[in-house]
Order: C-alpha cells, then sequence, then structure tokens
C-alpha cells in the first residue's frame, strides 16, 4: 500500500467553498452524488465519475444542506435565503419551497421520500408532508442553538438532529418530543446514520465519536491530528474518513482507530466527506470550492480509473481528467 499513489478526481464549477455533499443509493444508472456551496447553486453529478449533470437554479443565497433521495428521483436544498427546496432531481425543475425564518442548514428525505425535514437557525425541526406541501409542519423545539444537521432515524419513527448548543437529540415522531440527548464539550460539525442505522458517526473539534444508535452510549472516540469537520464511516463499517483544518483527507481503521493513509490534495481546510453507498470511493467538498473522489482501494480499476495489474503507483493509462461543470 505504500508504494500506491492516490489519484483523486477534481470536480470543478462551484465558485465558492463546498460545505456539505449527500449521495444517492445504487439505481439502475449508476449512483449519484449532489454538493451544496456557499454559491448557492447545489450541482447534480454523476458519482463514480464526477460527471457533471446540472446544477438546481433558484436560491438567492449560500446553499448549506443538500439531499438526494435513495432512487435519485429527487434532490432537497437549504439555503441563506431562509428556504427549503425540493426539486425533480431528473428535469431539475423546483416542486416545493418551504419558507423559514432564518437560515435552513440541514435538508433531509423520509425512505419514502414522502417527507422532508429540516433544520435551520429558528433553533428548530420541522417535518415536512410533501403530498401536502400546503400543510402546517411538525415542529420540534429543544435546541437552544441553530441546528447543523437533522435526519430522520429509526425506520423514519424518530429524527436526529446535533446543534450550536454543543448536544445532540433524538425526538419521536408520535409525541413530538426529545426522548434522548448526548453533550459534547464543543459543536458537533458532522452527523451521519450508518447504513445498517446501528451507528451515529458524528465529529466534534479533534474527536471522531461512534454512538449506538439505540442507546446512544459511546461505543468508541478517536483524537485525530486536526479540527475536524466531518467523518464518515464505510458502509460495511470496516473504516472511517475524516477532514478539516489541515487540508488533509485521513483514513482510520475504524476497529482501532490506526490511521491507513492520509493525502492532501485540497488547498483549502476540508468542509464534508462522505462514503458512496457502495463503499467504493468517498467524495470531499473544500473551502478551495471544489469537490474531489478518492479511492478506497487504491490501485483497483473502478470509474475513471484505470490500472494495470501489478502497477504500483496507480498511475491510470490515461491521467484521471478534471471534470469540468459547463
Amino acid at each position: 500500500m505504500a508504494n500506491l499513489r492516490q489519484t483523486p478526481l477534481t470536480c470543478s464549477g462551484h465558485t465558492r467553498p463546498v460545505v456539505y455533499l449527500d449521495f444517492s443509493g445504487v439505481t439502475d444508472s449508476g449512483y449519484f452524488l449532489i454538493s451544496a456551496c456557499k454559491d448557492g447553486k447545489p450541482m447534480l453529478r454523476q458519482g463514480d465519475t464526477g460527471d457533471w449533470i446540472g446544477t438546481f437554479e433558484g436560491h438567492k443565497g449560500a446553499v448549506w444542506g443538500v439531499a438526494l433521495n435513495s432512487d435519485a428521483t429527487r434532490a432537497a436544498s437549504g439555503a441563506a435565503d431562509f428556504t427549503g427546496k425540493v426539486w425533480d432531481a431528473i428535469s431539475g425543475e423546483e416542486l416545493h419551497s418551504f419558507q423559514h425564518n432564518h437560515i435552513v442548514k440541514s435538508v433531509n428525505f423520509s425512505k419514502d421520500s414522502a417527507l422532508l425535514t429540516t433544520g435551520s437557525n429558528e433553533k428548530l425541526v420541522r417535518i415536512f408532508d410533501l403530498n401536502k406541501p400546503d400543510a402546517g409542519p411538525e415542529v420540534f423545539s429543544g435546541h437552544t442553538g441553530g441546528i447543523r444537521h437533522v435526519s430522520f432515524f429509526r425506520d423514519d419513527t424518530h429524527l436526529v438532529s446535533c446543534a450550536d448548543d454543543k448536544t445532540l437529540r433524538v425526538w419521536d415522531r408520535a409525541s413530538g418530543k426529545e426522548v434522548q440527548k448526548v453533550e459534547f464539550a464543543s459543536t458537533p460539525n458532522s452527523l451521519e446514520v450508518s447504513k445498517d442505522g446501528s451507528v451515529i458517526t458524528v465529529a466534534y473539534a479533534n474527536h471522531v465519536s461512534f454512538l449506538d444508535s439505540g442507546t446512544l452510549s459511546k461505543i468508541r472516540e478517536f483524537t485525530i491530528p486536526t479540527a475536524v469537520n466531518s467523518a464518515s464511516l464505510h458502509p460495511e463499517k470496516s473504516m472511517f474518513v475524516t477532514g478539516g483544518d489541515d487540508l488533509k483527507v485521513y483514513k482510520f481503521d475504524y476497529t482501532t482507530g490506526t490511521e491507513i493513509e492520509s493525502f492532501k490534495g485540497h488547498f483549502g481546510p476540508v468542509h464534508c466527506l462522505k462514503f458512496s453507498p457502495d463503499g467504493e470511493l468517498y467524495a470531499s467538498g473544500s473551502e478551495d470550492g471544489t469537490l474531489r473522489l478518492w479511492q478506497t482501494t487504491i490501485g483497483k480499476t473502478y470509474g475513471l480509473w484505470k490500472c494495470v495489474e501489478g502497477q504500483t503507483n496507480n498511475d491510470p493509462l490515461s491521467p484521471p481528467k478534471e471534470v469540468q461543470a459547463n
């Protein structure tokens, strides 16, 4: 492994920092990647190659959160223009726009794509019924700081959120009440529920913490060599990736916390990281305005990486292109 060189694919097109990423599930057409950017223009890409597909036009402020549903037919975005929007991910058409009273930082779909949850600087979590878009949302209150991230949880019966008040909270949809809370020493910067729903991954300060999704007890926690902005757990829970202020992307063993490798490719702090649904690559977004795609297994032929058996430096037969947005 020491002789292999990671050759990331660089996806340009954004004009300001990239702050959040989300993948769809695996569809008949592969899988897809959406990016949130302070330029206000979320972009959709082919997930395994980074090829630009389209840009969702309509926000009038920085976009902080994005989401794709499992089959990549719907996209959502939350922005500094105080709206959460839902888009047809195939046509690019805006389907719904939900007004808030402050910046919308996080958006996510339920498993059946019928519901949208949003988290905002109003310190509130909301659920909108997309089949009844004119109806008032369910509202969950209790956080004392702006919401950073919110996601459906436990087969959509609950929500999990984290906020500037240094807490992670679980909400029961049936009662509308907070049912669990974890306090951190500093603000949680990222929140991810594992593919099988069993583990919550939280990045805060220079730590990555893994919580049991049922009890919220700490499974393990590791100290990282930099202030961490984001962390993502591999779908098979064998490793995790992190990135932060030192511009590096790190890969660690999930069980032991041993650093497997680290790479510097971005020219600014790394704001967000996410594994693809098949676990073959992970994407990163940065202050430098680019996304980069990194191979999980260096030297494997996958997507645009064309590798020759016995090659030790992972140089593709043709160098990976820099994927440009039109």
